[in-house]
């Protein structure tokens, strides 16, 4: 048994590189195709990100919101249930730090909590409704989390319009947060939020597979029906893997407002719920990979935006390399030949040692 389950999670990997290899040598071709300076192209694309502290840094503060999404994501797909309001739920978080931080006065380091505690809660109480009208009503949580997003992003628009805009502003922002709710910067760009991240995916993981509650997740995505006759309360235990990922989304979009930003200026989604999505799928829904596609995905990212400001090629080619990924990993029939051969094989090699 532990031999298959080591040899089904060698075989994820390898489809999940392979597939990171192909997507990334489909848009070095393109690049190619398009640029009349590949060469060059492909150096700012590849090589100049990992070169300069500049970049780096840049590459490390956009993770920091990502490892939150994806690490979210992993956690809401644990037991099968497709919950996709994540971009609302870190939308509501960093609105609800937001008022926080702009609409109530408390001294440094209490009000920063303050603030976090508000983004996580917020994001657990929206995580919490497409699940329960899936478990109570039968709703199917593609649609309800879909168009909880849409809500939220109206709500949030309408608070943020009547409640907090800065009148001083030029644009439809809020007032700038007090600098009691920010949290602590090492350098521009890296803030204590990447402690917390990083500390979450470690407890993540502690929790999954080193817990009782984390099994009881577990199994309830592999075998909801077994997970029953085990004993298993199964309606409980979806809603814990939810709530979970609800409110480390939510902390996310907190984390995110709290040391990367003056002050709440969305009008609209951000996009990191998705790439939350994007994340989980490369880390197989396992948090200590999280951060292996978070830092794959924010070096893609700042790499294209360089190439993009050096040569003649657009830095759509993210988008291409993004679509490729999610394609070939969600292809069952990807590598197929290579998977029975591999069970044949560790078959062969069991029945010898009997």
């Amino acid at each position: 048994m532990k031999n298959k389950k080591r040899m089904m999670t060698w075989f994820e990997l390898l489809r999940t590189f392979l597939a990171v290899g192909i997507a990334v040598g489909f848009a070095v071709v393109i690049i190619f195709l398009v640029s009349g300076q590949p060469l060059e192209a492909m150096y700012k694309f590849f090589v100049t990100p990992l070169i300069s502290f500049r970049y780096l840094a840049n590459i490390i503060e956009l993770m920091t919101p990502l490892l939150f999404t994806g690490l979210a994501v992993t956690f809401i797909l644990q037991t099968k249930v497709y919950n996709l309001a994540v971009e609302g739920m870190f939308y509501a978080g960093g609105l609800a730090a937001a008022m926080a931080a702009t609409l109530i006065k408390m001294d440094s380091g209490l009000h920063a909590v303050l603030a976090l505690l508000a983004g996580l809660a917020a994001g657990a109480v929206i995580a919490f409704l497409p699940a329960i009208l899936k478990l109570k009503f039968e709703a199917n949580e593609i649609v309800s989390s879909l168009m909880l997003n849409y809500i939220l992003f109206y709500i949030g628009d309408f608070i943020l319009k009547t409640y907090m805009k800065d009148p001083k502003s030029t644009h439809v922002a809020s007032l700038k947060f007090a600098e009691t709710a920010r949290l602590f910067e090492f350098t521009k760009g890296i803030h204590f939020g990447l402690v917390i991240a990083v500390v979450l995916i470690v407890a993540a993981w502690l929790f999954l597979y080193r817990t009782r509650w984390g099994y009881a997740l577990r199994m309830c995505g592999e075998n909801k029906n077994f997970a029953q006759y085990s004993g298993i309360g199964v309606m409980g235990t979806i809603l814990l893997s939810q709530m979970i990922g609800g409110a480390i989304a939510g902390l996310g979009g907190a984390v995110y407002m709290m040391g990367s930003q003056q002050r709440f200026n969305w009008e609209w989604r951000s996009g990191y719920g998705w790439d939350g999505l994007i994340i989980a799928i490369i880390a197989r829904n396992n948090p200590k990979l999280v951060p292996i596609g978070a830092f794959l995905l924010a070096y893609l990212r700042i790499g294209s935006d360089i190439m993009s400001r050096g040569t003649d090629v657009q830095n759509e080619v993210v988008s291409i390399i993004q679509g490729v990924i999610i394609i070939l990993i969600a292809a069952t029939g990807f590598l197929s030949d290579y998977k029975k051969k591999l069970t044949v094989k560790m078959i062969r090699s069991a029945a010898k040692e009997d």
